[in-house]
């Protein structure tokens, strides 16, 4: 049974489809804050989190003829928002550094703690292992409970919110939730125990 709300989505998004921009602009405005605030768990600078925003919903326009539907519209657009952000994130890491260092500090390495921490590349290395390896479990979930972490982890959503996305009672959230935590803990102590 759709809920009111769902429909009105579908509506603007057919509408959308066929070339109207005011029904996806509607769509814009009744999203923004919640894709925004979903960014805003991957980066920091405001400037970012609102380039990032912004390109999430650019994403999402030119990408709106796959929408088929068969998950609720805000999954979808939460989905493309993680993406945008994560892509960003690493084609940012790949730039040059903007914060200048001053030639002595640089040389001696002395000067900024967090500066010599954060090239520390055995740090780095274990990071993105373990990034890799907690990306890698999520995307194995199955999807009834990795789009529930995600929505909760990333999306820092409510249980509550969360039932009302996928559209299921909050007490099969807590159960989905807690099961791919167990799955989660369980492979990541594997993966430090070095098995």
């Amino acid at each position: 049974m759709l809920k009111k709300d769902d429909t009105a989505d579908e509506q603007l998004i057919a509408v959308a489809k066929k070339g109207d921009r005011n029904a996806f602009e509607l769509l814009v405005i009744k999203y923004q804050f919640r894709v925004r605030a979903a960014v805003s768990k991957f980066l920091r600078d405001s400037n970012d989190i609102d380039d990032v925003t912004q390109d999430t919903f650019v994403a999402a326009y030119r990408a709106l003829e796959n929408f088929r539907g068969g998950s609720q519209f805000y999954t979808w657009l939460y989905r493309i928002a993680v993406n945008t952000a994560k892509n960003h994130t690493l084609s940012s890491a790949r730039r040059a550094p903007t914060v200048d260092v001053e030639v002595d500090i640089a040389e001696t390495g002395y000067g900024n703690q967090k500066l010599h921490e954060i090239e520390n590349p055995e740090t780095r290395l274990f990071s993105q292992q373990l990034a890799a390896i907690i990306r890698k479990i999520i995307d194995d979930l199955p999807e009834d409970m990795r789009t529930a972490v995600s929505l909760r982890e990333y999306g820092n959503l409510s249980y509550d919110e969360i039932a009302e996305i996928m559209g299921c009672p909050t007490g099969t959230i807590r159960s989905r939730l807690y099961r791919a935590r167990e799955v989660i803990d369980k492979k990541v102590q594997q993966f430090l125990d070095g098995n």
